[in-house]
């Protein structure tokens, strides 16, 4: 019988949502899979990650096979009665644009279900391989970290990444699935003080970054000095979130300020609860800046009469002003929001 690795499975369950695995768990052992693992401290050179692969795989629930799928679930569940409930689910039909057609793969778009049955295929075929026939044959350390369908695979040895680099596609073509081209790519993310113990001026930017999970992870200096893992929001998603704001300032424009202001203050501290990570203060104070232009510039084109200058908006800040920035908070800290 294959057994869930419940601390490695990440994504579409309770408690393990993205935040999550950026923070793991309380402990060494809950954070097991989580980007907490890739930040622990080596206790020599050799066991410092060198190449990491990140990877992202074409949207899996549209490609899954069902007999496959049935396959990994009967592994798992006993009762016949679950397996033929899942099997009546995958075989509903999907209507598009007025015609109903029965799929032979992938799961139901839009079911609540399919999320969960895309992880636990990709547990099978991925985490579960991984750990019992990968990790045995490799020559140096290495940790998985993924969520739902994005993972990134961190190497201490240059030729184990190869090595698994030109297997996985193969591992996924026997699934049916296939790694996105354009998102699955060899890192170098060696720690800088080990490239140069000599050189302060070394730089993080020199070494690779990666994205995962809307930040850019990349080597930077912490305040005493150490070279630390920070994060910091993603170019895309920074870009996605205002965009998103214009585009809702654009639609309510000739709605009351004060009903703006409240919709507003409700994104902002959504994408703080998120992005709101220590690090990324500039990430997001470009944001709360960012905002005020964009609000403005649509309040400007309430009407042909509209003249919303900068002292004005001053004023109108003073009385509607946008939240402060969340104190920073570390991963260590994410993992027990209770402290």
């Amino acid at each position: 019988m294959m057994m869930l690795v419940a601390s490695r499975l990440w994504g579409a369950r309770c408690g393990k949502s993205a935040r999550r695995v950026l923070s793991g768990g309380t402990s060494a052992r809950n954070h097991a899979g989580s980007v907490r693992a890739l930040q622990r401290k080596p206790q020599n050179n050799s066991e410092a990650p060198q190449r990491l692969q990140v990877s992202r795989l074409v949207p899996t629930r549209h490609s899954i096979d069902h007999a496959q799928l049935r396959a990994v679930l009967s592994q798992r569940i006993g009762d016949g009665v679950v397996l033929r409930l899942i099997g009546k689910w995958l075989n509903a039909g999907v209507m598009e644009r007025g015609a109903v057609s029965y799929p032979e793969s992938g799961t139901p778009q839009g079911g609540v279900i399919s999320p969960m049955l895309a992880n636990i295929f990709l547990h099978a075929v991925l985490d579960v391989w991984f750990e019992n026939e990968v990790k045995p044959r490799l020559r140096g350390r290495a940790e998985l970290v993924r969520f739902a369908d994005d993972f990134v695979i961190a190497f201490t040895r240059e030729d184990d990444a190869r090595r698994v680099y030109n297997v996985l596609p193969k591992r996924f073509e026997k699934y049916g699935l296939m790694l996105h081209p354009e998102k699955t790519r060899l890192v170098p993310f060696q720690r800088p003080s080990y490239l140069n113990r000599d050189d302060v001026t070394t730089k993080g930017s020199e070494q690779g970054t990666f994205d995962l999970l809307g930040f850019t992870f990349y080597w930077a200096r912490s305040k005493r000095g150490y070279w630390v893992i920070q994060l910091r929001t993603a170019r895309d998603r920074f870009s996605r979130a205002l965009h998103k704001l214009s585009d809702w300032c654009r639609r309510n424009r000739h709605e009351a300020v004060h009903e703006q202001w409240s919709r507003i203050c409700k994104a902002l501290q959504g994408h703080y609860a998120y992005f709101g990570v220590m690090g990324n203060e500039g990430r997001l104070l470009a944001l709360r800046h960012a905002t005020y232009r964009v609000w403005r510039n649509w309040l400007n084109r309430r009407s042909q009469r509209a003249r919303v200058t900068w002292a004005k908006m001053k004023q109108l800040i003073g009385r509607y002003p946008l939240p402060r920035l969340p104190p920073p908070r570390s991963l260590r800290a994410l993992a027990n929001p209770l402290r």
